[in-house]
Parts: C-alpha cells; structure tokens; sequence
C-alpha cells in the first residue's frame, strides 16, 4: 500500500481523497494555487505545496510543476479526482515516466475512452449497444449532410474530445444543420483544442443513465448498478439518484454486463462509469465511458455501502477488489443535488464573494461534500460547484422528503445559490412521480437558463 498520495485536484474532491486517506493510514499533499492558500483541503492535508498562480492553466493544470511536486514531497502515487488531469492520457503517462502511480487506468484506456468516436467503435465491437451514427468523424460540411439525411432528423452533433456537455448541438432539420456545425466546432475547439465532430441519431427524451465499475488489474470487475442523471441544465447534470426507477433487475444486469464487456475489452483497472441513454422502450445505447470517480459517485456509495475511493486506491496499489458481485446489494434509495454558485433569478450568473454564514443541515441519512465554511471567499477562477447534498432513505418516496427537508434548512448567506431551485425541481409533481428525462429542465420547469 502507498504510504503517501499527492492529490492533483482542490475542492470536495480533493478533501473527499484526504478524507479516504486518513482512514487507509495515508499520509496526503494538497497542491493548491495562490488563490487557494486558505482552502479547506490545504488545511486538512498532511502537507501542501503551491503549484502557481490563480489561474487553471497555471496551476491545477500546469503538469510539470504538479508532478516536481509528487518529486519533491515523496509522493509514491497521484491521485487526479475528476476534471483537471483525471482523463488526459498524456499525464498518466508523465505519472509512469516518474515512477509514479497514476490513480486511474492506464493512458491506452484514457486515450481511447476519451476519443468518443472510438470509444464508440470499440464499444460497438465489445458488443455494447450503440446509438446510430457517423462512422467516425465529420470529415466535412457534405458528409454531414450525407449522413444526417442517411439516419434522418434529428440529429446531435458531438465533439469528440467532449466533455461537460460542451460541442453538443441538436439538429431538428436539414436548415438548421450548417449554422450549428459551425457553432459545435468553434465551442469544441475553445474547450478542448480540437474542434472535430461526430454525428449521432437524436434519441429524442431518453433518460440518463450510467453505470459505475470497478475492476483491478488481476482482471476482476465489479458493476455497482446504476445512477439516473437524467435532471440537466444546459447538458450539465443537477441532481442524481440512485436507483433508478426506470430500470429493472433485467436491465440494470444487462447494462453492467455491458459496462463489464467494455471495461475488459480496452483491459479497464480502476474506477470508471459507462454512460447509456435509456430510451422509452427500455432499449439502452452507450453514449461514452469516463475514466475517472465521477461527481455523483455518493448516491451509489449510498446504496451500496462500497467506498468507491478506498477501492481505487487498492487497486491502484496492485490490490485485488475487496469485493465480487454476488456482494453488491442495492438498499434504499440516494438522491444528490449539486449546490452550486450561481442566481437562477438573474439567467443563472455566476456569483462569487464571500460566504459570510453557512448553516447545513443534518440528521439521518444526510451526507455533504463540500469544501466551503463560513468566512470563505469564493475564487472567481473555478468551477461553480459549492456542495453536493446527498441524502439516503428507505425508498424513492422517503429520501424525495428528506432532501426537501434538507433544502429548506440549507443556508448559505453571503452569495447567490441554486438551493431555491433545487427544491423547485425536487418539488416538481413530474419528478416526483419518476416521469425523468433529459429535457426534464426545459418542458417542466419552463427554463433552460
């Protein structure tokens, strides 16, 4: 087992590791920029290093100095939680180079899984049911036509180094189509230096749903069952639950075989998620798998009582799973809503400031991620997200009351929040009664924001 783990990440993610850490007896570095010296996660850490300036790119996303840092401090493994390195083959590799444990899987798996039309093509292979769509990518403007005519409108354009529904575009007709690749390419190229497309048939009002997996480098999988994350905004996810109450023990084993075909075919270790649209039949298509811990990945911790963390790190240690299959057992139900910073009255704008009171709520079957306190000064240069409210209960029905519950006692003074929204949404009849999809946001709550 590793004696010291550098966490190349800040926020709750960074402390949600710290946190796994302590209790597997690992000594932990925070890395942090200059705009995060009074962070909660430099506090909780063992050791902490600054890593630069403010900025992203001069900092969480400045390679070389993340990785001297690992160097420097002795760290024998980095562990990227999500976003930043978490899915960039290239740092994986640099990791190996130094040798260093890379937390995650292997940069051949990254690269592949991050590349969606391959990702695609490979999952189309392992057998795993896929979406109709462009054989590759979209050479150019009369291919697209060629092809969106071929499978019929509508259509969604992707960005196939995408990511955080970003490059996404939906065409209904042959009019809309030129002036939307245009835009899904500029968007793609600013967001991830690579402006190519791939096209796919529009499932129109399909559900989100995924699986979460595990598997070692002994060649032992494990799936934990599903996550619904059907609730977005702008192809941004709100709130996700676990189970869903679309899926049935049929499909739910279908989809984890699937995800379990896949994992094995690009020789998958450690904790990923395959993500499916489910449509109204029950048919589900592999939309892309993401090689990292995902954001919601509570709900499912929630309902299994598998700590998904602790099981990364053991097998990035060369560990086998501490668990088989016929361990898992779904209980109750989970549900998270991403408390985010941002005013839903004014178009949903980013607010920052300082967080002059927080008052969270508490009691049974309630869990909070978060790396905010009161006095915090919310840094304008990173993402949005405050807290992830996760609450637990014996059904669907319960834990829906419990979260409304613990949306009305959450407090944060100081700033603009998206709890008041939150609790809008949970409160909806159609949410309560289960009738989800991913145009949930715009039909039911008349705004997309």
């Amino acid at each position: 087992m590793f004696k010291k783990i550098l966490i190349a990440n800040r926020g709750e993610i960074a402390i949600r590791i710290i946190r796994a850490c302590k209790e597997m007896g690992i000594a932990t570095v925070a890395i942090y920029s200059e705009a995060d010296r009074n962070s909660l996660h430099v506090r909780m850490a063992d050791e902490a290093i600054c890593v630069g300036p403010a900025p992203n790119k001069e900092s969480y996303l400045n390679m070389p100095n993340i990785i001297s840092a690992a160097i420097v401090t002795g760290a024998e493994a980095i562990h990227p939680g999500y976003a930043y390195f978490s899915e960039q083959a290239s740092f994986a590799e640099a990791c190996e180079a130094c040798n260093i444990k890379f937390i995650g899987p292997k940069a051949s798996a990254i690269e592949l899984m991050g590349d969606k039309a391959r990702a695609k093509e490979t999952a189309a292979k392992a057998g795993v049911p896929v979406i109709p769509g462009s054989k590759g990518t979209i050479e150019s403007e009369q291919a697209a036509f060629r092809t969106a005519s071929k499978m019929g409108y509508p259509v969604r354009l992707k960005a196939t180094a995408g990511g955080g529904g970003r490059g996404i575009r939906v065409v209904n007709s042959e009019d809309e189509l030129a002036g939307a690749l245009r835009i899904a390419t500029a968007e793609a190229e600013a967001a991830f230096g690579n402006g190519l497309l791939y096209m796919e048939k529009e499932i129109v009002d399909p559900r989100h749903i995924e699986i979460q997996l595990i598997g070692d480098e002994h060649g032992n999988y494990i799936h934990l069952g599903e996550r619904e994350c059907s609730i977005q905004r702008r192809n941004q996810k709100l709130i996700e639950e676990a189970p869903s109450c679309a899926v049935t023990p049929a499909i739910r084993k279908k989809m984890g075989e699937a995800a379990i075909k896949l994992a094995r075919a690009v020789g998958y270790a450690n904790a990923g998620t395959v993500e499916y649209l489910l449509d109204k039949r029950g048919d589900f298509y592999f939309m892309e798998m993401n090689t990292r811990v995902q954001v919601e990945h509570p709900v499912t911790e929630a309902v299994t009582g598998v700590d998904i963390l602790k099981e990364q790190i053991l097998v990035a240690s060369g560990a086998k799973l501490s668990i088989s299959q016929k361990d898992i057992k779904i209980h109750g139900h989970a549900i998270e809503c991403r408390i985010i910073a941002e005013d839903p009255s004014n178009n949903f704008a980013p607010s920052v400031g300082t967080i002059e009171l927080m008052a969270a709520p508490g009691g049974m079957g309630v869990r909070i991620d978060t790396h905010i306190y009161g006095g915090y000064q919310i840094p304008p240069y990173y993402d949005a997200m405050l807290a992830k409210l996760i609450v637990w209960g014996i059904d669907r029905k319960d834990a829906i009351a419990r979260m409304k519950r613990c949306l009305s006692e959450y407090e944060i003074k100081g700033i603009k929040t998206n709890i008041s929204y939150q609790l809008e949404i949970i409160s909806n009849p159609y949410f309560e009664k289960g009738e989800l999809s991913t145009s949930f946001i715009p039909k039911r709550m008349n705004t997309e924001g």
